[in-house]
């Protein structure tokens, strides 16, 4: 009887990697694997921070090859071959030859990125995202929101309306979850396009933390709220989904400062800690030109 499977068990995808790592005169460790059969995990990122990918696939994702090449992917080398073991013919060809190709069988796929730098994308320039009303924070301040975060690779975070943490900690948290709360209807359109833009498939937009959004998502380890005057009523909500949260809050805002102490102290929220930051860049006149000078609070239970 034919083996109907779609999925890749382990030993067929440490086999697969033992026969790249052969072809490609590289070693197993220096290739990152990638199982999307029958799920949705972040491809275009994952190719475009490593320069050796392995891609599980199946038939739940018949245009893959597409896909890639709308991204942007289309000159990179691929080879690839079908079947759940090494053995079959192996084929090599540029994503871009591969447009009309629609994967209907296990297929296994070799993209090879030597020119990318394998690092986190941290402090991506705001140029990149989707223009809108939404007014991105500069990366340089980015770039230590997301210290302060310490994004894990399988983390569950929520973002309340910080647009551009999202894309940054989705990346990050590859194997995790990542919260995005829109109360505006437009800013949850501009959410939506950068989230398609980037290729991410970890980010659950929610309008609001109501108990009925609550309920759907899973435990965030930590939350990062750009405050509004509801701030405190965001905090208690997301205490009772998880009473041992963690947060970091962002404003521009002194009145909002100003309370934040007394809403920590009231909820037992301790460790609290205040930085702003100060970013000043020269333009093209040679004159330093100052960004808005946010507040970042942190705090844990």
């Amino acid at each position: 009887m034919p083996d109907k499977r779609t999925a890749y068990n382990n030993k067929e995808m440490l086999d697969w990697t033992a026969y790249f790592a052969d072809l490609m005169e590289t070693s197993p460790e220096k290739i990152k694997l990638i199982n999307i059969c029958g799920k949705e995990k972040n491809v275009i990122p994952t190719i475009e921070t490593h320069k050796r990918v392995i891609i599980f696939a199946d038939s739940t994702h018949e245009n893959l090859f597409y896909d890639l090449w709308e991204k942007g992917l289309g000159d990179y080398d691929i080879w690839y071959a079908e079947g759940l073991t090494p053995g079959a013919e192996i084929k090599n060809s540029k994503i871009q030859g591969m447009v009309s190709h629609k994967i209907e069988k296990p297929t296994v796929i070799f993209v090879l990125n030597e020119n990318t730098r394998e690092a986190y994308r941290i402090g991506i320039k705001n140029e990149f995202f989707s223009k809108g009303t939404v007014k991105y924070v500069g990366k340089e301040i980015r770039a230590v929101i997301m210290s302060l975060l310490n994004v894990g690779t399988h983390d569950t975070i929520a973002i309340v309306s910080g647009e551009s943490i999202v894309i940054e900690a989705a990346i990050i948290a590859g194997e995790g979850q990542i919260i995005a709360v829109e109360p505006s209807r437009q800013d949850m359109k501009y959410m939506e396009e950068n989230v398609a833009k980037f290729g991410l498939h970890n980010v659950e937009i929610i309008p609001d933390l109501s108990d009925e959004s609550l309920e759907k998502i899973p435990v965030p380890r930590l939350a990062f709220i750009v405050a509004t005057k509801y701030l405190e009523e965001d905090i208690r909500r997301l205490l009772k989904k998880n009473p041992k949260m963690q947060f970091v809050i962002y404003t521009l805002e002194l009145d909002i400062l100003s309370g934040i102490k007394s809403i920590f102290e009231k909820y037992d929220i301790k460790n609290m800690e205040v930085i702003q930051i100060s970013v000043s860049k020269m333009d093209k006149n040679s004159v330093f030109v100052s960004q808005p000078s946010p507040w970042l609070i942190t705090g844990e239970i």
